[in-house]
């Protein structure tokens, strides 16, 4: 009797980088003890039921879209950046993505 094993590349978790980091901040952040689980699962779920997305997500661009919107949330309550801040820094993001020629890394300035 032979086994069947699939060699097929593995489906990756994150389907986009910035998906992984802003999760594992989130985990750092959590594990700093900046919020609780419940206080992030509550927010979160929120944030979902006021976008619309009471669908099934898949972990893509929308349900990280939320994920973001959601830690730049719990963070400009807590005090430890304003929305102006996070504007800041998304504009300097954006201008340093669109800047850096394709398969580069991007580096802000600040």
């Amino acid at each position: 009797m032979s086994d069947c094993i699939s060699h097929a590349a593995p489906e990756p978790v994150f389907l986009d980088p910035w998906h992984a980091q802003v999760f594992a901040l989130t985990v750092s952040l959590n594990e700093a003890g900046r919020f609780s689980w419940a206080e992030w699962v509550a927010q979160f779920s929120a944030t979902l039921r006021r976008n619309g997305l009471s669908r099934e997500l898949d972990g893509g661009a929308d349900y990280f879209n939320a994920w973001l919107e959601t830690l730049e949330a719990i963070l400009a309550e807590a005090g430890n950046a304003s929305p102006q801040e996070v504007a800041l820094v998304r504009r300097d993001w954006e201008e340093a993505y669109l800047s850096t020629p394709h398969g580069e890394p991007v580096h802000l300035p600040r």
